[in-house]
């Protein structure tokens, strides 16, 4: 299912790649996106991983640096019968976290200076937990590769745009974009809203899976749901540095670190929290 998955996402990042570059060049454009495309496949799949930890930052620590956190994901990662991660640490006071990798043989977590700061044990273990269980349901590649692709999709939207200001909508072969600026203009507000779709698309739906999963490998559901309360709090106070200069890597976050952002409502990428937090709630009251 997860092959699947992947595969489709890639064909449909390729297919916008496809797009943008039609619009900017014509039969050229679009060969020259599709070499772009192509490399972009393999890059993604081998190295999107360490692409997402140095747009934020994160450095990797053992439990000499981190002690408690390391021994909590160490000892979680056993619960969950995973090998054990890269651990990671992002200086930012926003609270908050995310996990990244190809696969659980090459997974990684990652959290924020100000979530260390604020959980307290137990709900750093849901919400440590909560990662894991992206890293076990293989959510990690698919939501690390779209925000490679988003990024660059963002990228070309923007190469339109000057294509638009410029007048260089038509390639050397006579084919063009519908009168060029116009073709510029569509593709710089089209690609990334199609971008986010897609984000929205893999985001949603995984996030409450990985919730429940989470509960079940930390042991008690009421540790995550009162970080995510924490969490979405603390966020919306203190947007995160980092993913305001890459958006297009919120949706990897445990909460959308764009919260103080205007745009933020207009293409969330994360389920109310509000819900999130009702279902933990639940599931405490079933066990």
């Amino acid at each position: 299912m997860t092959d699947s998955r992947t595969f489709i996402l890639l064909a449909g990042m390729t297919a916008l790649f496809l797009v943008v570059g039609q619009a900017l060049g014509g039969h050229n454009g679009m060969m020259l996106a599709l070499l772009m495309a192509v490399a972009l496949n393999f890059f993604a799949y081998w190295n999107s991983d360490k692409m997402v930890l140095r747009m934020h930052n994160a450095y990797e620590v053992g439990p000499e640096q981190a002690p408690e956190y390391y021994a909590i994901v160490q000892e979680l990662a056993r619960r969950a019968g995973l090998p054990m991660p890269r651990v990671y640490i992002m200086d930012d006071s926003s609270p908050n976290a995310f996990a990244t990798g190809r696969d659980p043989e090459h997974a990684a977590v990652a959290a924020t200076t100000g979530l260390l700061r604020i959980l307290n044990r137990e709900e750093l273990a849901g919400v440590m937990a909560h990662e894991l269980a992206h890293v076990q349901n293989r959510d990690i590649l698919i939501s690390t590769i779209t925000a490679t692709f988003a990024g660059a999709i963002t990228t070309l939207a923007n190469m339109a745009q000057w294509a638009a200001i410029f007048g260089m909508g038509r390639s050397n072969d006579g084919e063009g974009n519908n009168g060029g600026g116009l073709g510029g203009v569509l593709m710089m507000l089209l690609a990334p809203i199609a971008a986010m779709l897609i984000q929205m698309a893999v985001s949603r739906s995984r996030e409450f899976g990985a919730d429940q999963r989470g509960a079940q490998i930390c042991g008690n559901p009421l540790w995550l749901a009162s970080a995510l309360d924490k969490l979405d709090s603390g966020s919306q106070r203190l947007p995160m540095r980092s993913a305001h200069e890459h958006p297009a890597s919120s949706h990897l976050f445990i909460v959308n670190p764009l919260s103080g952002s205007s745009l933020a409502g207009l293409f969330s990428t994360h389920p109310p929290m509000e819900e999130r937090i009702h279902l933990l709630q639940q599931m405490a009251r079933r066990a």
